[in-house]
């Protein structure tokens, strides 16, 4: 989108109009953006951010509040800070990664960039997607949500959690134990079948965010084996009921 349309979005928003195309659905950003309004989010937490696609999406969608991105890959995250420069509700935290518990990790870096993850890759994920290989690795912090959430965060603040993290949900939910107590709505990724050596698989995370009080409301598709076409990945939508 055009810096001319991005401003021309924005200026409607402010309006209470919304521009999109015409035509049988919405996309998904804009489903999301009306879900977080109808639940009165006032900040997304992003994590995963890769180079900031999700932020840049929802913000043009209209979604009005704060964006906190979290990054671990090191050129993803110089991408991302260079993505937000100018938007001043959006702030990008300082690179590391998002688990349950505070230290170092090693981040296996994909040749895609978006398929990079602490965890191992399993050959049916190169299968679909051979770019996404692994290329190299670095080192990165660890931190739990519940370390680093009161830095940007304020008691009022209605918030929703964005997860990417490629088989790491179940370890982010698990070091935000406090937070996921006044969290309204959760986004994750979610595989339906093994892509990453010990990654929690949909049924499981369905189970744990049901027990933690949320249900579902949509689910995106995500990643396609296009020879067979079978659907391989969703982001999950959940809010509290």
């Amino acid at each position: 989108m055009t810096s001319v349309k991005r401003l021309i979005r924005r200026s409607l928003h402010k309006l209470g109009w919304e521009l999109s195309r015409f035509d049988c659905f919405s996309s998904p950003s804009l489903q999301l953006v009306r879900q977080l309004r109808t639940h009165q989010i006032t900040v997304v937490l992003d994590i995963g951010a890769n180079v900031g696609q999700f932020g840049e999406r929802v913000r043009d969608a209209g979604f009005p509040g704060r964006i906190i991105s979290f990054e671990a890959s090191q050129d993803a995250h110089r991408c991302l800070r260079w993505r937000a420069n100018g938007d001043h509700s959006w702030i990008i935290a300082p690179r590391m990664a998002i688990g349950q518990q505070d230290g170092t990790a090693t981040l296996h870096l994909s040749a895609n960039s978006v398929s990079s993850s602490l965890l191992p890759m399993l050959p049916a994920h190169i299968a679909v997607e051979p770019t996404s290989v692994y290329v190299g690795s670095e080192s990165v912090e660890m931190r739990r949500l519940d370390s680093v959430a009161s830095e940007f965060l304020s008691d009022t603040d209605r918030v929703f959690l964005k997860s990417d993290v490629q088989g790491l949900e179940l370890q982010v939910l698990r070091g935000a134990t406090g937070l996921m107590e006044s969290t309204i709505g959760v986004q994750m990724e979610l595989s339906l079948t093994p892509l990453y050596e010990g990654e929690p698989l949909f049924d499981a995370m369905f189970h744990e965010l049901e027990d933690r009080g949320f249900k579902l409301w949509s689910l995106v598709p995500g990643l396609l084996d296009r020879d067979t076409g079978r659907l391989l990945q969703v982001d999950a939508i959940f809010f509290r009921s």
